[in-house]
């Protein structure tokens, strides 16, 4: 089998967070198909292992996507479909690549469900001691390499006030919220700064209203963190006048930015300059398991993939073949490099004499 034909099939499959169960048993068959053993774990992940022992590398890819069909189809040297992008190309090419991995130690690759959400798969992952590397899947395009991602905090504001007449002088609950919002934005931790990956920024997601003489106003935003900053200290900075809202946590995952120099980012430089790429590092405004994992598991790591990052999430989402094929080349050659490099003792200055 190769990479494209896996993508087809996983595309074929749709799967949005929180519907990923047919796409899931998908990989598994082509998992078992090129010589993986694998299972589905209490989250609902797709788990595929080739090899023993350590070290243990491990992709950590992922099988949902964001609502909305699309075509899934082949034509003109691109393979189109809802998640072609992010991050079943990516999923796609690491499993053809690691059907070759013969050690030494033991090659993982995971279909992980619900990133696009809350994480659950991930965080279902963080119960036990992870791997000794990770490679996240994500589209980076077959010669770049993401070395940081910004933190991601939703929250949701909550108002209530007193129901009156349209025409009185009164602001409503409604009109309360949409000022606290403008507070948030005029507040000096988000005025924009010289790059947008260490800038503060937030979106509104949504904004409900409702009630009868007891009115309420709800309003979420989708604040993404630089690294330097926390989502406890966002948190606690954001303004709570006016009407003096309570806040809610929806979601709250960390800001990341690994050394460049570590072993993965190493390996995947080693194998898109054997194919002749000069590598890209790239730091993203976006959020993604690599910031849960990495750092609670205490490894190396770095995100990886196939396809322009800028098609994901959109009508226009496709990858070409070329660049698919070159990944698995990419991700064959760093996924030897690093088990080889792992599986080797470090030296001390003492044993060179």
């Amino acid at each position: 089998m190769d990479e494209a034909t896996a993508l087809l099939r996983l595309l074929r499959s749709y799967s949005p967070s929180g519907s990923e169960a047919t796409a899931v048993r998908e990989f598994v068959r082509i998992a078992r198909e090129v010589g993986y053993t694998t299972r589905i774990d209490g989250a609902g992940n797709g788990r595929a292992r080739r090899g023993r022992g350590r070290p243990h590398l491990i992709f950590l890819g992922h099988i949902d996507t964001v609502p909305g069909r699309r075509p899934v189809r082949s034509s003109g040297g691109r393979v189109q479909g809802r998640g072609a992008v992010d991050a079943k190309g990516p999923l796609a090419a690491a499993l053809i690549a690691g059907a070759r991995f013969s050690g030494p130690g033991t090659l993982e690759i995971i279909a992980a469900v619900g990133e696009e959400t809350d994480s659950r798969g991930a965080r279902h992952l963080l119960r036990r001691r992870g791997g000794d590397a990770v490679i996240a899947g994500e589209p980076s395009r077959w010669d770049g390499i993401t070395v940081g991602y910004k933190g991601d905090l939703r929250v949701t504001a909550h108002f209530r006030g007193r129901r009156t007449h349209y025409s009185s002088p009164r602001p409503t609950a409604a009109d309360v919220a949409l000022r606290w919002v403008e507070n948030v934005r005029a507040s000096p931790p988000f005025v924009p700064g010289p790059s947008p990956f260490r800038s503060l920024s937030f979106k509104v997601v949504e904004v409900h209203s409702g009630g009868e003489d007891d009115a309420w106003t709800t309003v979420t935003l989708d604040i993404r963190i630089p690294p330097g900053r926390s989502t406890r200290d966002v948190l606690r900075g954001l303004p709570r006048e006016p009407g003096r809202p309570t806040l809610e946590t929806l979601v709250g995952i960390e800001p990341l930015e690994v050394e460049r120099t570590n072993p993965v980012v190493r390996a995947l430089e080693g194998g898109i300059r054997s194919e002749g790429g000069r590598p890209t590092l790239w730091r993203k405004s976006g959020t993604s398991d690599l910031n849960l994992v990495a750092p609670a598991w205490g490894i190396a790591g770095a995100a990886y993939g196939p396809g322009d990052p800028h098609l994901d999430h959109t009508a226009r989402e496709s990858v070409s073949l070329r660049e698919l094929g070159r990944s698995v080349r990419v991700l064959e050659s760093a996924f030897r490099e690093l088990a080889e490099e792992l599986a080797t003792p470090r030296r001390s200055v003492a044993d060179d004499g």
